[in-house]
């Protein structure tokens, strides 16, 4: 070994005896850092524990609360006088039957089987108290939910009588005095919930978002105990806290060694009094690294990234200019072609903007995610470091369905999200779903990102923000398996259109019970057997033949970044998604009376009657899935969708369009009737009607064909409505012709009780379309 070698490895004993003392009080923090943690997360875990304990008696006490009513009423219905009066047909009579001895009831009245007085002013009858009722006469058993009566909030009942319904009334509180009784424990969260309402919330409010993960079931009374217990944070290096516990006793103890051997209490072995070699090999000690680069004090953290030097101005590298398309900023996300409106640079300097608004609301985290087009990673990357540059720390997600980045965007608390992704669009387009601080930009909100980079008006950090890898896909699937379980198996085909969510489908449904077979399911940007769109009839030929080939007993296709579901019977029957909505919208509102149900203007005209004969709320809105999550979030609607196939669910999920999760809840429903999907499906009122028709638009002006056409709509007998383009409704059939807001085309649909009036609709709207645009060519 060579002098200077030999020299760096001796170091005296008196300076090693020196620095035992900071070791000893870096090893001491260092254990009472995780004895901490240890004890922390054991009484968190112990929390949790009561938490779930309380919930679980929670659960007890609400189900015979709920039961004592019930049997309450039915004993009355079994009674004599009772039944005598309504042998007599003597309702009065048999009212007072009813009331007498029943201790604190309230409104009791029996209603014709009609129901006709309450259905001419339903909103002030009440929707949940109609629901109820239609449930009360639909078997013998009594129908109980919480209700409204006017503005009381009350335990209602209802149960056929000869006469139509029987409807009595009980003070909340008869229900939720067993939920008022049990134990909280402090710092927990417990609420008993029917849908989407809480009736009832104990403990730390701020925790009800995240309360529906630990909810459990009443029974079969549609009520729930929701709970939550604050989150328990992983110990250092992600040790539990056993572990957590066991390392900082080592710690301990080397931290007492290391004060004995300063004081000279332990020999130093063989370093000698003299200085011996401290080691025959080149790498240094554990003392000589703490000598050389002391560990940073306990607590230090990195700077947040506006803490350095920022600025308003964005400098594009030298000799480089970037051209902005405006078009590509559409009505409720950004779309364009990959190489002429959409480029590498473009995608940063949307990130940039992008990260401007987030810095402007005090927002620091931004989920990314993209789907399986070609152009994908580069955009991405571009995104992502524009988000960077102005500050904002980033979790890439990667390959993942559109619904999935959503889901990060709540399941990794970054109440932020943008999901690049080309949607249903032909292979060389791609583009960016964003969500910012929980809201999906749309309209002026978009046109404001192409105004900050127009102007320049982009905020640099002094420090680019943080980037990290994450993989969430098991944890979506778990979230929905632990809430969907199929009650028996169903044979499905799963087409994906060789989309990105052919990667996660199979997966989630055969989390959830299905009996899966993958038709597509390889992800490949450009799409080489169909492209990815359920909503043309064309693209799911395939999936009706395997469906058929393998007797499954339903198809499922989803378009091509997983947002849209579309579904086929075994039949080779397609089932249009206003007609889906039907069916999620009568199941929501069994546990949702009076719930508020929107569809856009492209859906059947059957639906507002269907869902007010269900007791719910329907409302007609504007076609986008920016635009139906925002009046989703304005109105506190349980269940939205459009005739495009998407479907937002607030009820149980998180109220964003998501494709994979309509489907979980549809195998649901289905396998939780006796009749097979194709009959439950056929019982769906039904009229003939049209697919989506497209129009290409050879100007590229759509609106202003719709403007005009707007402007000099005559049609005779038909309730005009003007929200998004031209809807004209007959009483027998009804017709739509609106402007696309992802692509220069017109969109129309028709939909008659019969062929003849469908006929004559498309041809009014054919007729005035050609006079005012020749040039269009129209099949239809």
């Amino acid at each position: 070994m060579n002098t200077t070698s030999e020299n760096r490895m001796r170091i005296p004993v008196g300076d090693l005896r020196g620095a035992l003392p900071k070791l000893a009080v870096l090893l001491g923090l260092l254990a009472g850092l995780l004895a901490w943690s240890g004890v922390r997360q054991w009484r968190d875990a112990g929390l949790l524990e009561d938490v779930e304990r309380a919930r679980d008696q929670a659960v007890q006490a609400v189900q015979a609360s709920h039961a004592a009513q019930v049997r309450q009423l039915e004993q009355r219905l079994a009674s004599a006088p009772v039944k005598a009066a309504l042998a007599a047909n003597d309702i009065p009579a048999a009212v007072a039957a009813v009331r007498d001895g029943w201790a604190g009831v309230g409104q009791v009245e029996i209603l014709d089987g009609t129901l006709t007085a309450a259905y001419d002013d339903a909103a002030t009858f009440g929707y949940s108290r109609l629901a109820l009722l239609e449930a009360g006469m639909q078997g013998e058993a009594v129908a109980a939910r919480v209700v409204k009566e006017g503005d009381r909030t009350v335990f209602g009942m209802a149960a056929a009588v000869p006469q139509g319904v029987l409807y009595a009334s009980v003070p909340l509180a008869r229900l939720t005095e067993g939920f008022d009784g049990v134990a909280m424990p402090a710092g927990g969260y417990l609420a008993l919930r029917q849908g989407g309402y809480s009736i009832q919330q104990r403990g730390n409010t701020r925790l009800e978002d995240g309360a529906e993960r630990m909810a459990h079931a009443v029974g079969k009374t549609g009520l729930r105990v929701a709970t939550a217990a604050p989150d328990s944070e992983s110990g250092p290096l992600g040790l539990g806290a056993i572990p957590a516990l066991v390392v900082a006793v080592v710690l301990a103890a080397l931290a007492i060694a290391a004060v004995l051997a300063a004081r000279g209490g332990l020999r130093m072995g063989r370093f000698g009094n003299k200085g011996a070699e401290m080691s025959d090999m080149d790498e240094p000690t554990l003392g000589e690294a703490l000598l050389r680069d002391p560990p940073p004090a306990a607590g230090a953290r990195a700077p947040m990234a506006d803490e350095g030097d920022g600025s308003d101005a964005y400098r594009p590298s030298e000799g480089k200019t970037v051209e902005v398309d405006p078009g590509i900023f559409r009505a409720y996300d950004i779309r364009g072609i990959v190489g002429k409106s959409l480029s590498i640079e473009v995608a940063e300097l949307i990130g940039l903007a992008i990260g401007s608004v987030m810095r402007d609301e005090d927002l620091a985290d931004i989920v990314v995610g993209r789907d399986g087009r070609l152009s994908g990673p580069d955009l991405a990357g571009g995104l992502i470091e524009g988000l960077r540059k102005a500050g904002r720390n980033v979790i890439d997600i990667g390959l993942a369905p559109t619904p999935v980045a959503y889901f990060g965007a709540y399941h990794l608390r970054a109440g932020s999200c943008v999901a690049v992704t080309g949607s249903h669009n032909p292979p060389d387009y791609n583009g960016f779903k964003i969500v910012v601080g929980g809201q999906t930009l749309s309209g002026d909100a978009i046109t404001d990102l192409y105004e900050r980079i127009r102007d320049n008006r982009l905020y640099v950090a002094g420090v680019p923000g943080d980037l990290q890898q994450r993989d969430i896909a098991a944890d979506y699937i778990q979230r929905i398996a632990d809430d969907v379980q199929l009650e028996r198996p169903l044979k499905i085909v799963v087409d994906a259109g060789n989309g990105v969510a052919g990667d996660i489908a199979p997966q989630l449904l055969e989390a959830i019970g299905a009996d899966v077979i993958p038709l597509y399911c390889e992800v490949d940007g450009t799409f080489p057997n169909h492209h990815p769109d359920p909503s043309e009839p064309h693209n799911l030929e395939d999936l009706i033949q395997t469906v058929k080939r393998f007797d499954a007993d339903i198809g499922l296709a989803f378009d091509g970044d997983g947002d849209r579901l579309g579904v086929v019977t075994k039949e080779g029957a397609i089932i249009f998604p206003d007609r889906l909505l039907m069916l999620f919208a009568a199941d929501v509102l069994e546990r949702n009376p009076g719930a508020l149900i929107i569809y856009d203007v492209k859906c059947t005209g059957k639906m507002q009657g269907w869902v007010l004969r269900h007791g719910g709320t329907p409302m007609m809105w504007k076609t986008g899935h920016s635009l139906i999550k925002a009046k989703m979030r304005e109105t506190g609607a349980e269940l939205a969708g459009e005739m495009s196939g998407h479907f937002f669910f607030q009820e149980r999920w998180y109220g964003f369009d998501d494709g994979l999760y309509a489907a979980a809840r549809l195998l649901e429903i289905l396998a939780n009737r006796s009749e097979t999907p194709s009959e439950v499906l056929a019982e769906l009122p039904d009229g003939v009607s049209t697919p989506e028709i497209k129009v290409d638009v050879v100007d590229g002006t759509p609106h202003a064909i719709v403007e005009r056409f707007v402007e000099g709509a005559e049609f005779e007998g038909a309730r005009l409505s003007t929200i998004d383009g031209l809807r004209a409704d007959w009483d027998d059939g009804w017709g739509l012709v609106r402007a696309s807001n992802t692509t220069p085309i017109l969109v129309l649909r028709f939909e008659a009780d019969d062929k003849a009036a469908l006929e004559r609709i498309k041809t009014e709207f054919r007729t005035r379309l050609q006079a005012l645009a020749p040039e269009l060519k129209m099949t239809f």
